[in-house]
């Protein structure tokens, strides 16, 4: 044990101390803060702001576009030719025309500060509105507040009823996005960190200093202590992404609401004071954190975080098994590609079905398929957000273990001999005869 403990040491200590790992972690979580941020950013400085002039010839949409932040409607009484003659001395930067009424309507719509989709796709939606409303007032003389007063809100609040009465709400949207936020993170780990001994054992043999480590420590001490080693070294790196990224992200996130903020003030004179005052009533922060922590409260933290972990170390170290083992059995990268290809298609199948559990969570693919070692951590991870029965996890967790101490059995033994294998195309039949050797 202490000398497993002693290659775990070196094999952290050698990683951690190179200038890749620091560089990468510092640069890491400035690059995820940067893809979260960026878009953000650019989208506040890059605002689509329309003042739009109406010339509506039919009179039908007076008043009938909403101003908003980034539109502002002004309805005008003078003739299309008039008003695309003075333009460019005007205030707006686009001139709605609306000249007919029917199911074929087409608007006019000139522009000297190109509109986005959103900004056409509104006025699509309003026009298309106001014929509606028109035909109903006229074929069925409803009027467009009457229409407003019986307009239907509903939600539908998911609640898991248990045989003895107790009611539990889900959040299906947060259970999705936590899902897949974890199954995401436990695929990149797994491929990234176990890829990383794969290369180190190669490395190792080829460099011929396995020989003379293996005079001094069984093979499968070595494996073992370079999948433990390795595994710290990416739990470090990982955990130190997270609270940098958090950090760099909270501060960021600061800067940016106060540039939206002076966006809004900017653009307020743009809008009515009743909408503006509907708008603030609307998005209230009281309001939002009664959300958010409505949400959370459904969500089962705890279970997920220690589930995590638990799935994030036992699949790496279960593929990373595998991962040793195909090292051992070749001298260079390029020949691993024909073993690589049953190791990694569990792993990218549970990706591709991840979208099919989260639809169905409960359903006999999803139960399987998060069971089952070489699929669980993925699987898994995705079920547990939406509500998973204790025997399962338990169930889930213990064939895990199994399947980790399986996968370091069968890969030890083909490590005992590939490690020491030079210059010979290994094949499967190959492997099989190693996996036969007793002793």
């Amino acid at each position: 044990m202490n000398k497993i403990a002693l290659i775990i040491q070196r094999e952290y200590l050698t990683r951690v101390k190179k200038t890749s790992f620091i560089l990468m972690t510092l640069f890491g979580p400035i690059l995820m803060a940067a893809l979260m941020l960026v878009p953000i950013w650019l989208g506040l400085k890059d605002k689509d702001i329309q003042i739009i002039e109406v010339i509506d010839e039919t009179g039908q949409f007076i008043n009938q576009f909403e101003n908003s932040l980034t539109l502002q409607f002004d309805y005008e009484f003078k003739p299309i030719e008039e008003a695309k003659a003075a333009f460019y001395k005007e205030k707006y930067t686009s001139i709605l025309h609306i000249s007919n009424l029917g199911k074929q309507t087409t608007a006019q719509l000139y522009y000297k500060k190109q509109p986005g989709m959103s900004t056409i796709s509104n006025i699509e939606s309003t026009i298309e509105k106001g014929i509606r409303n028109i035909e109903l007032k006229d074929k069925f003389n409803i009027t467009k507040a009457q229409l407003d007063e019986i307009q239907p809100d509903v939600k539908v609040n998911p609640i898991a009823l248990s045989e003895t009465g107790g009611e539990e709400s889900k959040n299906v949207g947060v259970s999705t996005v936590l899902g897949f936020a974890g199954a995401i993170m436990i695929y990149f780990f797994i491929f990234m960190y176990g890829i990383q001994i794969m290369r180190g054992v190669i490395e190792e043999k080829t460099s011929r200093i396995v020989e003379i480590i293996i005079s001094s420590v069984k093979p499968f001490q070595l494996m073992m202590g370079k999948i433990i080693g390795i595994a710290l070294v990416g739990l470090t790196q990982f955990s130190l992404w997270i609270i940098l990224s958090m950090g760099i992200y909270t501060i960021a996130m600061a800067a940016v609401s106060s540039d939206s903020v002076a966006n809004m003030v900017n653009t307020e004179q743009m809008m009515q004071g009743e909408q503006m005052n509907e708008m603030t009533k609307a998005a209230s922060s009281t309001d939002l954190e009664a959300q958010i922590s409505s949400m959370l409260q459904q969500i089962p933290i705890a279970k997920l975080l220690i589930s995590f972990l638990f799935y994030f170390l036992g699949g790496y170290l279960l593929y990373g098994a595998f991962l040793a083992a195909i090292g051992s059995a070749v001298d260079n990268e390029a020949d691993s590609q024909q073993f690589m290809m049953p190791v990694t298609i569990p792993l990218i199948f549970s990706f591709v079905v991840a979208g099919t559990v989260m639809d169905n969570p409960d359903g006999a693919l999803a139960f399987w398929l998060s069971i089952i070692p070489i699929t669980s951590p993925v699987i898994m991870m995705v079920r547990i957000p939406f509500g998973v029965e204790t025997w399962e996890l338990l169930l889930s967790m213990a064939l895990l273990v199994l399947g980790f101490l399986g996968a370091t059995w069968m890969a030890a033994k083909i490590y005992r001999t590939g490690i020491l294998m030079y210059g010979k195309k290994i094949t499967y039949k190959e492997l099989w005869k190693w996996l036969s050797y007793k002793g």
